[in-house]
Formats: C-alpha cells, structure tokens, sequence
C-alpha cells in the first residue's frame, strides 16, 4: 500500500499543516514531516475535510442500470468527495428483503470506491400497505438500519407508527418522504404564483409540513428516531425547531438544490428543473439556509436522483422528477456557505455519519483516524459540463454553471479514488 503526503494543507480550515496517510489511516499530522517513501501532494491553498456522506443516494441498481449503476454512482460520488453514501430503496426489485439490500452491498463493496450503505424499504414494494422484511434486513450482512419508502409517502398513520415501533427495538431510523398524496394528485411544480402563472397543478407547501408534524408527533409519542427527507418549505423548518425543542429524536435533510434554486425555473420549461419535493419559492431557500446554519437542518444529503434520457428529454408533465447531485454537492455548499469549513464538515461529514452509524467516517484527519478523506481547492472555478459527468445520466441543474471549488483527491481507507481531480479507476 502506497503512502501519502499532503503538504502544506489545511485540515477542516486550521492552519496549513502536513498530513500522512500510511496503512489505511491518517499516520501523522503536523508541520515539518518527512516520509521517503510517500507520494507526496502539494497542498499548498488546499483544504482537507473527512470524507464527505451521503444520507440520501439513488442507485438505480439493481433494475434501472440505464441511468446508473452501483459502480457509476460510487465514481461519481468519489469525483465528488465522498467516501460512504446511503442508497435509497426504490430500485426494482425493491430493497425490501434481506436479499436485495445485501446484493446492493456487495456491490459497493466489489466497486470499492465509497462505501454503500443501503437503505430498506419500509413497506413492501413501497405499496404502502404492509411492512416490509425490517428485521431480516437489519439482520442481514448489509445491517440496515436506516429505512425510507422514498419517492413515495408514508401516509398511513397507523403503518408509520408500526414501523417506528419497530425499529426502535435496535435503535432504527424511519427517513420520511413527507408528502400527503392527496395534496399532491397530478402536481407539476410548487403552488404558488409561478404556477398559476403557467397554468401547472401546484403541490402546496402544506402537503409536506402536514405529514412532519404529524410524523414528529408519532416518534415523540413512540420515542423512536424519525429522519426527514428533502425539507424543503419554510413552514417545515418552523414544525422541525418546535420538535427539537421539545427533544424529539428526529432529525433533518436538505439537498443542495433547494438551497440554490427556485420555483422560478420552471419558466423554462426545462424538464431538468422538476424534481420531487418541487423546488420552492426564494422565502423557502433563504429559511432553509439559516435552518442549516443553526441546526434545525442537519444534514446537506444530495438526493442524487439520475434518470435516462428517455424519462427527462420530454415534455414537462411526463418527465420523471429528480435531479444529479453527487459530483455538484459540495461547490453548491461552499456557494451558499461561503468557507465555512467546520460548518461544511459537519452538515456534510460528521452528522450524516453519526446518523447512519457509519464508524470510521465523519471523522476529521487526525493520528490513527481511518483516512477517509477528501482535498478540496476552495479557489478553483469549474464549468459543470453533463457530457464530463461520471454518473451515466445527464440530468445536472448546474450544466454550463460556474461553481466554486474542485475536489483534488478523496481516500477510502487509504486508498485515493481520485487524485489529481480524475478518478483512479
């Protein structure tokens, strides 16, 4: 195993320092080292962060590998500084038996790039009608402990409040996807003025701040972890701080598209810009960004959403929602945040690791840390161009966007998968 040392950097934005990575973990940190027989990298205006986590990864495989495959999305999330991502359950089959989360596993294990946690769905075929295998899953190699239905809601109270009582019994999480289906019937984009403008069914604010407080409620009442998925309205933060407040164990995501973009987008008519929950108004972007400043908003997750041509190069109303996200995250978070580099680590690293109880991630470089890690060039500016993209769809809301900074290097236990801004395999 190749040694490495990063001179002249920045860890999580200290002073510049240097850093050697030896045997799988962060072997010395300090000013001044020497090692012959490293590879060394000049971190000179660099900074260094624990490899970045993703809550909130769609895969697509097994079932849609047109759009992406577990190998694919691991490159892409390695180009954009991660080293573990969560892989959401709506695959096809879906990841609702022990079988399937295990085949997701053991692919981002053969892959090897970043490690794939998956997710478990929670009902079974995310029909909404009848829990799924939870405990197999749990049990299984790929210990599942995080389980979402998303890309569809939860909506039966009784079926929610099941699926918190029972993964509470070994400490699981239920992550919401908080839409109230019948709020939302033939919904094209947020309700609002735009969209009445365009003459496009809305989907109200309140359709995704009803099944939060409801939900909130439910896990306060069970004791059990709730995790929200893709907050995106203002009135949702306001329903999140009154549960924190009172200490329910729940806890919140944000993607990087509704911190930057609007409902205003939609103007375009660009396929590209519909995404599930819908993108909202400039009052919602501006709560949600102080909601992540404070804490009410924990985690930046990507909802890394790619789909084939074929479901977004089409009219509006019959594209698919989603959005790419993995190899963008990052310079959208130093965009809205500026270098708020502890900030960053812990709304992109560190919490979303503790979450997903994820041991040796979200850990910052330190002697005898796990180097996971990833080396950032703040002062760099890229022009996102979908055709350079690792993922193999093409679906990016940035495509010919100006973005501050460019991942230089990510290590996975050691190993680089990116040096040099390009992928090691």
């Amino acid at each position: 195993m190749t040694a490495y040392l990063i001179t002249s950097v920045s860890v999580v934005g200290a002073a510049p320092t240097d850093l050697l990575i030896r045997d799988r973990v962060v072997a010395e940190v300090g000013p001044g080292l020497t090692a012959p027989d490293a590879t060394v990298i000049d971190g000179t205006g660099l900074v260094a962060l624990p490899g970045l986590v993703d809550l909130h990864t769609h895969l697509r495989e097994p079932g849609r590998e047109d759009a992406e495959t577990v190998e694919s999305g691991s490159r892409a999330a390695a180009l954009g500084g991660y080293t573990a991502v969560c892989a959401m359950a709506n695959t096809s089959p879906v990841a609702d038996t022990a079988g399937v989360v295990e085949q997701v596993w053991r692919l981002g294990r053969e892959a090897n790039l970043v490690d794939v946690q998956p997710i478990g769905a929670v009902t079974v075929g995310l029909a909404g009608e009848r829990l799924a295998e939870l405990g197999a899953m749990a049990d299984s190699a790929a210990r599942v402990r995080i389980f979402s239905d998303d890309g569809h809601c939860v909506a039966d109270p009784k079926l929610m409040r099941r699926a918190l009582e029972y993964v509470k019994a070994f400490d699981g999480i239920i992550a919401q996807h908080a839409e109230e289906p019948r709020l939302t019937e033939g919904a094209q984009m947020h309700e609002g003025e735009v969209s009445t403008r365009l003459g496009l069914i809305g989907w109200p604010a309140v359709a995704e701040e009803a099944i939060i407080a409801r939900d909130v409620l439910l896990a306060e009442h069970v004791g059990s972890r709730l995790h929200v998925c893709h907050v995106s309205t203002a009135g949702s933060v306001e329903v999140l701080r009154q549960a924190k407040a009172r200490g329910v164990r729940v806890t919140a995501e944000v993607t990087p598209h509704h911190l930057l973009l609007t409902d205003v987008k939609a103007e375009t008519y660009d396929p590209v810009f519909k995404v599930n929950p819908p993108l909202r108004t400039a009052a919602d972007v501006t709560a949600l960004r102080a909601a992540l400043a404070d804490g009410v908003i924990d985690v930046i997750a990507t909802d890394h959403a790619p789909h084939a041509v074929e479901d977004k190069e089409c009219e509006w109303a019959y594209a698919r929602p989603g959005m790419l996200g993995l190899e963008t995250a990052l310079s959208i978070a130093l965009d809205v945040l500026g270098p708020q580099w502890d900030l960053i680590a812990e709304r992109m690293s560190r919490t979303p690791a503790r979450i997903a109880g994820l041991t040796g991630h979200g850990v910052d470089p330190a002697p005898g840390v796990p180097a996971n890690l990833t080396v950032i060039d703040p002062a760099a500016r890229r022009t996102i161009e979908p055709a350079e993209l690792a993922s193999r769809s093409r679906n990016t809301p940035y495509a010919r966007m100006t973005l501050p900074g460019r991942i230089v290097a990510t290590f996975l236990r050691g190993e680089p998968t990116v040096l040099d801004g390009k992928a090691t395999k």
